[in-house]
Protein backbone atom coordinates (compact mmCIF):
# COMPACT_ATOMS: atom_id res chain seq x y z
CA UNK A 1 0.00 0.00 0.00
CA UNK A 2 1.47 3.30 -1.08
CA UNK A 3 0.56 6.02 1.41
CA UNK A 4 2.40 9.32 1.29
CA UNK A 5 2.60 11.43 4.42
CA UNK A 6 3.37 15.14 4.24
CA UNK A 7 4.71 16.75 7.39
CA UNK A 8 4.17 20.17 5.83
CA UNK A 9 0.47 19.52 5.25
CA UNK A 10 -1.99 21.26 7.51
CA UNK A 11 -3.85 17.96 7.87
CA UNK A 12 -3.11 15.64 10.79
CA UNK A 13 -1.31 12.44 9.76
CA UNK A 14 -4.25 10.17 10.66
CA UNK A 15 -6.49 12.24 8.35
CA UNK A 16 -3.94 11.92 5.52
CA UNK A 17 -3.94 8.13 5.96
CA UNK A 18 -7.74 7.99 6.16
CA UNK A 19 -8.23 10.14 3.06
CA UNK A 20 -5.78 8.10 0.98
CA UNK A 21 -7.27 4.74 1.97
CA UNK A 22 -10.80 6.06 1.30
CA UNK A 23 -9.65 7.21 -2.14
CA UNK A 24 -8.13 3.78 -2.87
CA UNK A 25 -11.41 2.09 -1.92
CA UNK A 26 -13.54 4.49 -3.97
CA UNK A 27 -11.39 4.26 -7.10
CA UNK A 28 -11.12 0.47 -6.94
CA UNK A 29 -7.42 0.23 -6.07
CA UNK A 30 -8.56 -1.65 -2.94
CA UNK A 31 -11.34 -4.21 -3.35
CA UNK A 32 -13.75 -5.65 -0.79
CA UNK A 33 -11.98 -8.29 1.27
CA UNK A 34 -8.49 -6.93 0.62
CA UNK A 35 -6.42 -6.97 3.82
CA UNK A 36 -4.85 -3.79 5.14
CA UNK A 37 -1.42 -3.86 6.74
CA UNK A 38 -1.47 -4.30 10.49
CA UNK A 39 -1.46 -1.08 12.48
CA UNK A 40 2.05 -1.83 13.70
CA UNK A 41 3.38 -2.61 10.23
CA UNK A 42 1.85 0.53 8.71
CA UNK A 43 3.22 2.63 11.57
CA UNK A 44 6.66 1.13 11.03
CA UNK A 45 6.55 1.68 7.25
CA UNK A 46 5.42 5.29 7.64
CA UNK A 47 7.68 5.91 10.65
CA UNK A 48 4.82 7.15 12.78
CA UNK A 49 3.17 6.19 16.05
CA UNK A 50 0.95 3.12 16.26
CA UNK A 51 -1.56 5.38 18.02
CA UNK A 52 -1.82 7.42 14.81
CA UNK A 53 -2.51 4.39 12.62
CA UNK A 54 -4.98 3.09 15.22
CA UNK A 55 -6.88 6.37 15.04
CA UNK A 56 -6.94 6.23 11.22
CA UNK A 57 -8.21 2.64 11.21
CA UNK A 58 -10.86 3.46 13.83
CA UNK A 59 -12.10 6.34 11.68
CA UNK A 60 -12.15 4.15 8.55
CA UNK A 61 -14.13 1.52 10.43
CA UNK A 62 -16.55 4.11 11.82
CA UNK A 63 -17.11 5.46 8.29
CA UNK A 64 -17.81 1.96 6.96
CA UNK A 65 -14.73 1.53 4.76
CA UNK A 66 -13.06 -1.29 6.68
CA UNK A 67 -13.91 -3.98 9.18
CA UNK A 68 -11.56 -5.35 11.82
CA UNK A 69 -11.63 -8.95 12.95
CA UNK A 70 -9.82 -9.52 16.24
CA UNK A 71 -6.82 -11.76 15.72
CA UNK A 72 -7.08 -11.62 11.92
CA UNK A 73 -6.69 -7.98 10.94
CA UNK A 74 -8.47 -5.22 9.07
CA UNK A 75 -10.13 -5.70 5.69
CA UNK A 76 -11.87 -3.53 3.11
CA UNK A 77 -15.64 -3.77 3.53
CA UNK A 78 -18.14 -4.33 0.79
CA UNK A 79 -19.03 -0.78 -0.17
CA UNK A 80 -22.48 0.61 0.35
CA UNK A 81 -23.08 2.05 -3.12
CA UNK A 82 -25.10 4.99 -1.78
CA UNK A 83 -22.37 5.83 0.72
CA UNK A 84 -19.66 5.68 -1.96
CA UNK A 85 -21.77 7.90 -4.23
CA UNK A 86 -22.19 10.41 -1.38
CA UNK A 87 -18.43 10.45 -0.73
CA UNK A 88 -17.76 10.99 -4.44
CA UNK A 89 -20.25 13.86 -4.54
CA UNK A 90 -18.55 15.44 -1.51
CA UNK A 91 -15.20 15.24 -3.29
CA UNK A 92 -16.62 16.83 -6.45
CA UNK A 93 -18.28 19.58 -4.40
CA UNK A 94 -14.97 20.26 -2.65
CA UNK A 95 -13.14 20.63 -5.98
CA UNK A 96 -15.88 22.79 -7.47
CA UNK A 97 -15.81 25.07 -4.42
CA UNK A 98 -12.04 25.42 -4.82
CA UNK A 99 -12.55 26.34 -8.49
CA UNK A 100 -15.18 28.94 -7.57
CA UNK A 101 -12.87 30.42 -4.93
CA UNK A 102 -10.05 30.64 -7.49
CA UNK A 103 -12.37 32.26 -10.04
CA UNK A 104 -13.38 34.87 -7.45
CA UNK A 105 -9.72 35.60 -6.66
CA UNK A 106 -9.14 36.26 -10.37
CA UNK A 107 -12.16 38.54 -10.54
CA UNK A 108 -14.23 36.32 -12.82
CA UNK A 109 -17.95 36.96 -12.96
CA UNK A 110 -20.50 34.24 -12.35
CA UNK A 111 -21.40 34.30 -16.04
CA UNK A 112 -17.76 33.81 -17.09
CA UNK A 113 -17.40 30.88 -14.71
CA UNK A 114 -20.60 29.28 -16.00
CA UNK A 115 -19.28 29.58 -19.57
CA UNK A 116 -16.03 27.86 -18.58
CA UNK A 117 -17.96 25.04 -16.89
CA UNK A 118 -20.21 24.61 -19.95
CA UNK A 119 -17.16 24.50 -22.23
CA UNK A 120 -15.43 21.90 -20.08
CA UNK A 121 -18.59 19.83 -19.79
CA UNK A 122 -19.01 19.76 -23.56
CA UNK A 123 -15.43 18.45 -23.91
CA UNK A 124 -16.23 15.41 -21.75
Amino acid sequence: MNIIISNSSGKPIYEQITAQIKAMVMNGALSPGDPLPSMRLLAKELRISVITTKRAYEELERDGFITTIVGKGSFVREADREFVKEEQLKAVEHHLQAAIDTARQYGMSQEELIEVVKMLYEEM
